[in-house]
């Protein structure tokens, strides 16, 4: 049977607006059921903290229950496999940090691609990164520390949170970029990281503003620079590393939130728009200040060109760093 060009054109026009029915109805209905939120991470981190909030929220707007499920392991890797192979039908949900760009260019076996196996939804929050020295370091600023390192190379070390925290990431930028001569020193976790400049073990840190804050206010260290675009509230006085004179070496920890590629794009809209929706909540907003995080609620398009960027920066500083992890 022959079919005529006009016939071809309207059959596929039909197809298409069959399809974009089909999703706006899947879109006007979503969700019929419960919707997992997976967490790469174990229960009480502040990820899993911030995954909680927010699915508590989506259920009161949606009417059906958003229910965390903790997936730790590896980094993070065990959860975010686990959601790059779920149905791409708006009921698998990835709340995440920095790692899901990070471990596919830090461990050497990862199965999932940060970008082609998720479409983003929102990046949600930060959580900026102080750059704190030791009060005995004769350094009041960020350029006088610089200059005190090269003066003295090989006598310097730097605290982080953990080998491929992003916290760690921005040190060894830091490091790579002004070409100083600095060892990294890994610890179990924000906290530790700083107390160890506070005890002198090691001369400065890089970990998150919240461990770093109450003992600035204290006078018991100095944060000389935050890394990230824009001052923090809890120290409104500290610089940022660009106001410090050093542009081009700002970055911060997040979280935000992705689902499988392939979702229909209306519920990815719909998802984006409730979490800035959400973000706005007073309640939430507090509860975001007492966690440390700075609220951001960023589209879809711009979370997307964040993980792009990211993607190529660190990349960049891992392998001139020469980290890996099995």
């Amino acid at each position: 049977m022959r079919f005529s060009r006009r016939q071809i054109v309207l059959a596929g026009t039909s197809t298409f607006f069959l399809s974009a029915a089909t999703h706006a109805s899947l879109a006007d209905a979503f969700p019929t059921r419960p919707v997992r939120v997976i967490v790469p991470f174990a229960p009480g981190g502040p990820v899993d903290v911030f995954g909680r909030l927010m699915a508590q929220k989506f259920s009161d707007h949606f009417g059906q229950q958003f229910f965390i499920e903790n997936l730790a392991g590896a980094g993070g890797n065990i959860g975010t496999e686990k959601a790059a192979k779920a149905e791409p039908d708006g009921y698998t949900l990835l709340i995440t940090a920095n790692n899901h760009v990070v471990n596919p260019l830090l461990y050497e076996t990862v199965s999932y691609d940060p970008i082609k196996n998720f479409s983003p939804v929102s990046l949600a929050v930060g959580f900026p990164t102080a750059l704190s020295v030791n009060n005995s370091v004769a350094a009041h600023d960020v350029q006088e520390l610089v200059a005190l390192v090269r003066s003295t190379p090989g006598k310097f070390s730097f605290a982080s949170p953990g080998v491929g925290t992003p916290s760690h990431l921005l040190g060894e930028q830091f490091r790579q970029k002004l070409n100083l001569d600095l060892v990294h020193v890994p610890y179990s976790g924000s906290g530790p990281a700083t107390e160890a400049v506070l005890a002198g073990d090691t001369q400065m840190c890089f970990a998150a503003l919240t461990a770093a804050a109450p003992l600035a206010k204290s006078g018991s260290l100095r944060v000389l620079a935050t890394m990230s675009k824009r001052r923090s509230p809890a120290l409104p006085d500290v610089p940022t590393i660009a106001e410090s004179g050093y542009p081009g070496l700002e970055g911060e920890g997040w979280v935000g939130i992705l689902v499988p590629a392939g979702t229909p794009q209306p519920i990815v809209a719909q998802l984006s728009e409730q979490t800035r929706a959400v973000l706005a909540l007073p309640d939430v907003a507090q509860r975001i200040a007492v966690l440390g995080f700075t609220s951001v609620g960023s589209t879809a398009d711009e979370f997307a060109r964040q993980l792009a960027t990211e993607s190529q920066t660190w990349a960049s500083v891992i392998s001139a760093a020469n980290l890996k992890k099995q």
